[in-house]
Formats: C-alpha cells, structure tokens, sequence
C-alpha cells in the first residue's frame, strides 16, 4: 500500500469520523452562532476605529490629515460611543446568541432562552459597587465566561423542562403570557446557583467568575498566539479541507473565543497608544493564510487561467471570480484538490509557510498588526489592510504571500496538467481508431 493510500485511510477511518462528531456537537454549533449572530455589531464597531484613530503620522503637515486628526481628538468621547455599544459589549451579542442556537436545538423558545443566557452572564459578569456596574467584562475579557454561562442557562432550562419542573398555564393564556411564566423557575434556579458560586469564588480568590476564569485560561490565551498555535491550526484546517470536510468551520469555531479576546487586548491598546499585544487574529487568519479561500488559491485560479488543459482554463475561468471574494469551492472541487494526491502538499504547506512569513514579519515590525474585525469575504489585499487600520505594510505582505503561492503550486499545477493532456491524447487517439458509425 502507497504511503498516500495510507494516509487517507487514516483521514476516513479516523480524522473524518472525529470532525464530523465535532462539527456536529451541539455546543460547538451554538458557540459558532453565537458569533456569527454577533459579527455585524462587531464588524461596524471595529470599522469606526478608523474615524477614531485616523492612519496618519500625528506629526502629520499634511492638512486632510491634520483636520482629520484634530476631529478624531475633539470628538474622540462621541466617537468611541458607537464603538463601546458594539465591540464593547460584544459579549451581550454572544450570550444571546448562544443561547437561541441551544434553545432551538432544544425546541425551546430561542428569544427566552438567549435572555436567560444573557442574565446569566450579567449576574457573574457585571459587579455593582458604589452606585455603578463594571463593564470591564463586557468586551473581549469576558468572552469565555459568556461561554460557560450561556451554555449553562441553555442546559438548564433544557432539563427542568425536559423533566417537567416548570409552570404551566391554562391553555387559555395567551402564548406569550405563559411563556413567560415557563421560564420563572430557569430564572430562579440560575439565580440561585449563579450569584452565590459567584459570591463565593470572590470571597475565597478575591476574584470574580470572569477574572478567575481568565486568570487560568492565560497561559492556553498566550500560547493561542504562537507560531506553533497558528501551524497547527491551519494544519488542521488543510487536512479536514483535503478530506472534504468543512475544516474552517471547525477551526475558527474554536479559535474564535481566543481571537476576539486578543482582538479586544489590541484595540484597548491602541486607544490607550500603547504596543500591540497580538498577532494571530482572525484578520490574519482570513487575509494572509486564506488569500482567495483555504489554501491560499487566488495566486491557483490565476494560473489556471492560462493552463493549457481546456478542463483547467475552464475551471480558472468559472472560479477566478469567486476567489477574489474566499469563495474557492470552484476551484477546490472542479480542478479537484480534494483528495487529489498531485496537490496535498502544496494545499497544506502554501498557507502554513505564508502563516510564517507573515508571523515573523509582523513579530518584527515590518507589518502592522490587526485591530479591526473585517468581513470574510473581503478580498485579501484590501481586507488586510483594513484589519490593520488601512496600514500599507499589510497589502505588500498580502501580495508577497500571494507570489510564494502562485510559485509553489505552480509545478505541482503543471504535473497535473501533463497528465490531463496525456489523458486527452489517449482519448483522442482511441476515438480515432474506433470511430462512431451511424447506421
């Protein structure tokens, strides 16, 4: 048996089984709704970042600049209002969505169950001292315990209802008068439970549920922005792809958390004007490591275009479009790449050795690092540059990325399509020897 054969009876018997199981988990889906429900709010409260925080040199002569400059500082406490109600509170977004996603997997009512996931988090999550709340657990910081919260008001509510501990009305009560009566005992039950643990954690640690939470997920948030973290993340996502599972979904599922609490770290940085903290977000995952889709093939349908298969140029031409928006099914699946042993290695290496130019670059200095969530369909050049506050450096690393993938699939490209037009020869050599006749 070939080494390949090996390796994909591995992928079927055993990666595929496992992805699928994950993909398919409950949880995992409600935190990727959860999410996904709140990225519009944060995709336009990361926007005004740029009115905030103009790109220019504060030293600038020039006078667009200046009076740009000048606006953003006069009306700086105006202008971050809009930004603190969206990615400020990006957790609100997350619970709630979080848990309608659980509440309809349960057949439970979604708007109810994403409010009790809500007060859930506000009870651990918001302390009140001397007359006022602290939202200092509202943005980024506060993300995995929104997590752990939502999903335990989800199941609770699930398991007092599914063992009948509720109150039930008359069915002559109007629906949303009883729903709301169904929904009292979750609502005492997670009172009960969450406030004292929160009360008790406090007086035993001197931290709230967020802090502790956050205190031992450090070293796991650190290491979430590694060279090895990003290798390994992509490395994954290429093998699932290359199995024809949706390894993206998988990937940032579980990134996400990490992502949106490193995102939160580099904008309050760059309000506070110190030294970004981080470099592997998600605009760095979407606009250096999946330039025109997973594997980086923007640089591939361009190539293809000019391929002198007809099968090939035809795909270049149907996919080319698509991929300038990371939409590459196309191309994945009509070239195929998938599961086609000519383009394993270079669907595997070409984003984990971009993840490593781009990584090392950004660590020094030479490209500036993300503080903005941007659109993943954004086409790469520009949506890296956005996601660093329209900085320059970003669209010469993304075009650098590009040229290194455009080189190493190239060979691998043209050994395939030798073999397509030895194909075609074959084909046409047999017809011509067997040639149709008509009765």
């Amino acid at each position: 048996m070939s080494m390949y054969q090996k390796m994909v009876n591995v992928i079927e018997q055993k990666v595929t089984p496992m992805a699928g199981a994950m993909g398919s988990q409950r949880h995992v889906i409600a935190i990727r709704d959860g999410f996904i429900s709140a990225l519009p709010f944060m995709i336009i409260g990361s926007f005004l970042l740029v009115f905030i925080f103009p790109p220019f040199s504060p030293d600038s002569s020039w006078g667009f600049a200046r009076s740009w400059l000048s606006f953003s500082l006069t009306y700086r406490e105006q202008l971050m209002l809009p930004f603190n109600l969206s990615m400020g509170v990006m957790t609100f977004f997350i619970s709630v969505g979080i848990g309608a996603s659980l509440g309809k997997h349960y057949k439970l009512d979604p708007i109810m169950t994403g409010l009790l996931a809500f007060m859930a988090f506000l009870l651990v999550a918001a302390p009140y001292k001397d007359g006022q709340i602290s939202t200092q657990y509202f943005s980024g910081q506060g993300i995995f315990t929104a997590l752990l919260t939502a999903i335990y008001a989800s199941e609770m509510y699930a398991f007092l209802k599914r063992h009948n501990i509720t109150i039930r009305l008359p069915k002559e009560v109007p629906t949303g008068v009883a729903r709301s009566f169904e929904i009292l005992i979750p609502v005492v039950v997670i009172v009960a439970t969450l406030h004292p643990l929160n009360l008790f954690i406090e007086s035993t640690t001197g931290m709230i549920i967020p802090e502790a939470i956050m205190h031992l997920l450090a070293p796991l948030v650190s290491a979430s922005d590694s060279l090895p973290a990003i290798l390994i993340s992509v490395f994954i996502c290429q093998i699932l792809w290359f199995a024809g599972i949706h390894g993206a979904l998988i990937v940032t599922g579980i990134m996400n958390p990490f992502w949106m609490a490193n995102l939160s770290a580099n904008q309050t940085a760059l309000a506070a004007g110190n030294v970004l903290p981080h470099i592997y977000l998600q605009g760095f995952w979407d606009h250096y490591l999946l330039i025109g889709g997973v594997g980086s093939t923007l640089p591939l349908a361009f190539l293809l275009l000019r391929s002198r298969a007809i099968h090939l140029r035809t795909i270049g031409k149907m996919g080319v479009v698509p991929s300038f928006f990371n939409i590459n099914e196309p191309i994945l699946f009509g070239t195929p790449i998938i599961m086609n042993p000519l383009f394993f290695l270079p669907f595997t290496l070409v984003p984990m050795i971009n993840a490593t130019l781009a990584y090392i670059a950004t660590k020094l200095g030479w490209v500036a690092q993300v503080v903005s969530l941007t659109p993943w369909t954004t086409p790469a050049p520009i949506g890296a540059s956005w996601a660093a506050n329209w900085a320059v450096s970003p669209v010469i690393m993304c075009l650098i990325c590009m040229v290194m993938s455009a080189v190493m699939y190239y060979p691998f490209l043209k050994a395939y399509e030798r073999t397509l037009l030895k194909q075609d020869e074959e084909r046409s050599a047999q017809e011509n020897e067997n040639p149709i006749t008509v009765s």
